[in-house]
């Protein structure tokens, strides 16, 4: 999809993905080497952002597995439809034999594709998001392993079902649990952090036309003093540009304590991270 580290950059950047380096490299190596690409970092720094660019650049259809703990192997990967199964055996003739019926009944008629199957059936392009892998239970990564080795996965019913165009994969973890040694050795492994407010002001000016550089400048500046705090959730990348926008939508040109006081719940969500900011920052009080 790509022919070289500076061909990520450009063509991430014309869908608002501001790309440094280390990613761009990373990327263009994923692709050519065909190797899964595990994100590692704390929340909201941009790694499902980078699937979803990545498949907006590339015009490649965006599949997303959403990890969670319970998430098993009929959520992920394939399962059949057993209302419709049910019907059709007591639709069936009396006289039938139960092999015919078997047969009938376990086709691709009554498949249930999920997310892991559907992309490796797609014959178009396709970028294969597992988002927050660390969620998962450890069962789930030898679901992960056995698919994203091979690209390949046995339904007893209907044989080995094998890719015949290896999707774009993008694996992302908030590093909440270590995930196995087994898994990361497939994957080329990238960690992202919150960006220097240099980037972060440029991510700002990039997806919020019409905002002044200097607005963007002390948007930035507070949102690190911010992330600095003992708190229980620093605000993301999104929140960040979610705050630029509602200083538009306000007409305000100047992010001064009144106007911070007044739109901390963009980018703070809990009550005690408003108060330890207000004390901390000598904000004004609110409510």
């Amino acid at each position: 999809m790509f022919s070289s580290p500076a061909e990520v950059v450009r063509r991430l950047g014309e869908v608002g993905y501001l790309a440094d380096d280390a990613i761009a490299t990373t990327v263009y190596l994923a692709d050519a080497l065909g190797k899964p690409l595990l994100v590692e970092g704390p929340a909201g720094v941009g790694k499902t952002e980078l699937a979803k660019a990545v498949s907006a650049a590339t015009g490649a259809e965006l599949v997303r597995l959403q990890c969670y703990e319970g998430l098993d192997e009929a959520r992920a990967l394939y399962e059949w439809n057993y209302k419709k199964q049910l019907l059709r055996i007591q639709a069936a003739p009396s006289d039938q034999a139960w092999e015919t019926t078997h047969d009938d009944i376990f086709t691709e008629e009554f498949l249930l594709e999920r997310p892991l199957l559907t992309a490796i059936r797609r014959t178009g392009p396709t970028v294969l998001l597992i988002d927050e892998t660390d969620k998962a239970d450890v069962e789930v990564e030898g679901l992960l392993l056995e698919v994203l080795s091979d690209f390949q996965v046995t339904i007893p019913e209907l044989g080995t079902i094998t890719a015949v165009r290896r999707p774009f994969v993008v694996l992302t973890s908030n590093a909440a649990r270590e995930l196995s040694e087994a898994l990361k050795r497939r994957c080329l492994y990238l960690h992202l952090d919150y960006p220097t407010p240099e980037r972060e002001r440029d991510i700002v000016l990039a997806r919020v036309p019409g905002i002044e550089a200097d607005l963007a400048e002390q948007l930035v500046r507070t949102v690190g003093a911010l992330r600095a705090l003992d708190i229980k959730k620093a605000p993301s990348i999104a929140e960040t540009v979610d705050w630029a926008r509602t200083l538009l939508a306000l007409g305000l040109d100047e992010l001064d304590e009144a106007a911070v006081a007044r739109t901390l719940g963009v980018v703070l969500k809990h009550v005690s991270d408003q108060r330890r900011a207000a004390r901390e920052l000598g904000l004004p009080a609110e409510g």
